[in-house]
């Protein structure tokens, strides 16, 4: 039997290798059963208050426990790591608040409430950075998808349930961009793997920073494509001085006080 000494170190030593929170399922694993609970959760209050005061914290996050920098230390943690995550666009924050405080959602319940379309590649965009899944699906016609938030987007967060949350009244509203508790929460996520894992190239109209489209594409959707087999359209001819004297441009019209004369 390890005593409670030996044992606190091994699990100070496993929470800072562990690239991920740790359990108590977890941690009963790493004593073989040997230590219960209810021990484990004496030794991390004990690691807890050892580590008050210093730059590094032990938090509970929804998946578990983690060491974490305190939120004093990140601007001079940004110093080595200029390179800032791309903000989301309000598109994204409002439909992220709609799934975080209505779960579970479909998506037609997102669009009731912000009132426009949503674009299927944003709630991908949500999904593929591990926020947002699918939990089943509504018994009505089609059978849509349910979404909800998932424990990453906790983790992410450094909260332990929804309920920690920031209040949102009426739910329904639009966010208030940046200024807004929730928008703040999401865009400094703390520590967050997902935020500063690389972004997937058909969810970059999500951010602020998102590149217009190529030039190429711009080309084609302004210029329909051609049915196969048709014939190409005659070239209009250009205007006869008689024509052009005849009927001004409409810029022409719009621009002079009184209308033209036309003989």
């Amino acid at each position: 039997m390890i005593n409670t000494a030996e044992a606190t170190r091994v699990l100070e030593t496993a929470l800072i290798c562990a690239q991920q929170p740790v359990s108590l399922r977890d941690m009963r694993t790493l004593f073989q059963e040997e230590v219960g609970n209810d021990t484990l959760k004496e030794m991390l209050a004990d690691l807890a208050a050892q580590w008050t005061g210093r730059g590094v914290e032990l938090v509970q996050v929804a998946s578990g426990w983690r060491f974490q920098s305190r939120a004093e230390m990140r601007d001079f943690l940004d110093r080595l790591h200029p390179e800032k995550p791309p903000r989301y666009t309000r598109a994204a924050l409002e439909t992220l608040a709609i799934i975080a405080y209505r779960q579970p959602v479909t998506r037609g319940d997102m669009e009731d409430i912000r009132g426009v379309t949503i674009n299927s590649l944003l709630i991908k965009q949500l999904e593929d950075r591990g926020w947002v899944e699918v939990i089943g699906h509504r018994e009505t016609a089609g059978r849509p998808a349910l979404f909800a938030t998932t424990r990453q987007f906790l983790d992410d967060l450094g909260l332990q349930s929804l309920a920690q949350l920031p209040a949102l009244d009426p739910v329904g509203q639009r966010l208030g961009g940046e200024t807004d508790a929730f928008a703040e929460l999401v865009q400094d996520a703390p520590d967050s793997l997902a935020l500063e894992a690389p972004q997937p190239p058909e969810a970059e109209f999500a951010f602020d920073d998102a590149p217009p489209p190529p030039a190429q594409e711009q080309a084609l959707e302004a210029e329909p494509a051609q049915a196969p087999g048709s014939a190409p359209e005659p070239e209009p001819l250009p205007p006869t001085p008689d024509d052009s004297a005849a009927e001004p441009a409409p810029s022409d019209i719009f621009d002079s006080p009184t209308a033209p004369n036309i003989p």
